[in-house]
């Protein structure tokens, strides 16, 4: 294996280990994250000059998890209701990350801005969208409303879920049928 290999390996290794540690404490500080990738705060430092440059990777690992999710679930296929319990389904191991990149808030300020969110962002409308001309979804409930509400209700249950208040298994159901309970076309009696 070549030196550029591992060092692209070792990168992906310290990225995920940061991504689970501040997924559970967002807080922690540069030394805890290198004790949990299990390297020195000088190697760590080698990969990401500091917190922002951590915090702007993780960013992209969330951006390509959940581009992946969204390939996996199909959005264009079958019922957009259908759709939308794959994608929380296939969303779900990001989750977490998910949720520490939602209560970043030097990722949302400024034109710094991530041009994967609006890709994402693009793509879950169209398939809001797609749902509210089929008559599944309602129509006074923007895409852009359904689509926050989604990233919401998905932060909200990784961090029960972290904290034990909702067990993992529940995780599509919950976030999955709230959100579908409020957007979905009902017939006017």
């Amino acid at each position: 294996m070549g030196y550029s290999c591992f060092m692209a390996l070792d990168r992906d290794h310290v990225l995920r280990s940061a991504a689970a540690l501040l997924t559970r404490k967002s807080t922690a500080t540069m030394d805890e994250v290198a004790k949990a990738a299990g390297i020195s705060r000088a190697t760590l430092h080698r990969h990401f000059a500091g917190r922002d440059a951590l915090v702007r990777a993780l960013e992209a690992l969330g951006i390509a998890e959940c581009e992946a999710a969204l390939d996996r679930a199909r959005p264009e296929e079958g019922s957009a209701t259908d759709a939308v319990r794959r994608l929380v389904r296939e969303i779900q191991p990001a989750a977490g990350l998910l949720a520490f990149l939602y209560g970043e808030s030097q990722l949302w300020e400024g034109d710094r801005q991530n041009d994967g969110w609006q890709r994402l962002d693009s793509r879950i409308g169209a398939l809001f969208q797609r749902g509210q001309r089929g008559g599944e979804f309602r129509i006074d409930l923007t895409p852009v409303w359904l689509t926050e509400a989604l990233y919401g209700l998905t932060a909200s249950c990784a961090w029960a879920t972290l904290d034990g208040r909702v067990a993992a298994r529940d995780f599509p159901t919950m976030v999955a049928e709230l959100l579908l309970g409020g957007a979905l076309r009902r017939e006017e009696p």
